[in-house]
């Protein structure tokens, strides 16, 4: 089952142990990639396109729950109501830095 990519004003959240920053991602991609070989024949990757991308599976780093992912607010986002929510969200992920 395919897992959402956060985004510029979420972030995932473990439901069953509340972990915001530490997931091992299982995704499959499907790219374009130029390879330039040199005179030796050795390759380097010079330019990539993505033209798929699709995150598998996320787990958590601290207690190894699978499919227990969710989206949640960032905080300090532009969602509506700032007023409180962001204290919630300050006081649930007091380890992370302005982003």
């Amino acid at each position: 089952m395919p897992v959402p990519l956060p985004t510029a004003t979420t972030r995932w959240r473990c439901t069953l142990c509340g972990n915001l920053t530490r997931f091992d991602v299982t995704r499959s991609s499907r790219v374009v990639e130029y390879v330039h070989l040199d005179l030796a024949g050795e390759p380097s990757v010079e330019e990539t396109e993505v033209l798929a991308e699709t995150v598998e599976s996320v787990r958590c780093r601290w207690c190894n729950a699978v499919d227990r992912i969710e989206l949640v607010d960032r905080p300090g986002g532009a969602a509506d109501g700032d007023d409180g929510n962001s204290s919630a969200q300050s006081a649930a992920g007091s380890g992370s830095a302005s982003g």
